[in-house]
């Protein structure tokens, strides 16, 4: 009698791999805060199509028919909810996102005034050539350096500062980790959105004076600046 042959059973393989996430933290009266999030939608529409995104409820108290009111109000928008932080479990039902926890916080040290401010070495990806529309460059180590131009529709996502020597007409979001010490670089701005530690400008908002024009935007005390090159 023929031997039969046993398959062969392939091992799964796991891997582990890291995401940039936004995270929404709703205050009370959600009503308003809902239509302050419309009023950003209709700057950048479609920004967060397609981006993972955190629920953070630590800071209101609702009840499960109100959190499924608020996940279904958000998906209306196009915002996909991957999990949801600071709610007890009993709250959510088997269909809504999971409860997530053990995500990474970022504190900025405070440093002594008599003392000189001492900023941790960040390393850098060098880019030599353009980042064309529909690509996303994620880079939360350090700082992002393109050589080229960042074509509309692109992203630039870093941790420490953005330099692009060309024309910068993407997204560019610096300082994602809690570094509102970055900074971003331009020769040409003709950004759809810039953004450091959370604070962010859209094209709407840019001062007309400062298109086509090389420009830094920087943070002064929570507000963000966008003053040109000389």
């Amino acid at each position: 009698m023929d031997a039969i042959a046993e398959p062969v059973t392939q091992p799964v393989r796991l891997r582990g791999r890291s995401y940039l996430a936004f995270v929404f933290t709703p205050v009370v009266p959600i009503v308003d805060w809902l239509t302050e999030l419309d009023a950003t939608l209709s700057r950048s529409p479609g920004f967060f199509v397609g981006k993972p995104v955190v629920l953070d409820l630590s800071a209101v108290e609702l009840s499960r028919s109100a959190i499924a009111h608020l996940i279904v109000s958000l998906e209306k928008k196009n915002i996909r909810i991957l999990g949801i932080e600071g709610v007890d479990p009993s709250l959510l039902s088997p269909t809504m996102p999971p409860v997530l926890s053990g995500g990474r916080v970022c504190e900025i040290a405070q440093v002594e005034p008599e003392k000189p401010e001492v900023r941790p070495q960040v390393a850098s990806l060098l880019l030599d050539s353009p980042v064309r529309s529909g690509q996303s460059v994620v880079f939360p180590e350090g700082d992002i350096t393109v050589l080229g131009s960042v074509g509309s529709g692109a992203e630039l996502v870093a941790g420490g500062s953005i330099h692009v020597y060309g024309t910068l007409r993407g997204r560019a979001m610096a300082g994602v980790n809690g570094n509102p010490h970055a900074r971003i670089f331009c020769q040409r701005i003709e950004a759809e959105l810039l953004a450091i530690d959370g604070y962010y400008q859209t094209a709407e908002e840019l001062d007309e004076a400062l298109r086509n024009r090389p420009a830094q935007a920087w943070l002064d005390g929570g507000v963000m600046r966008i003053t040109p090159l000389t």
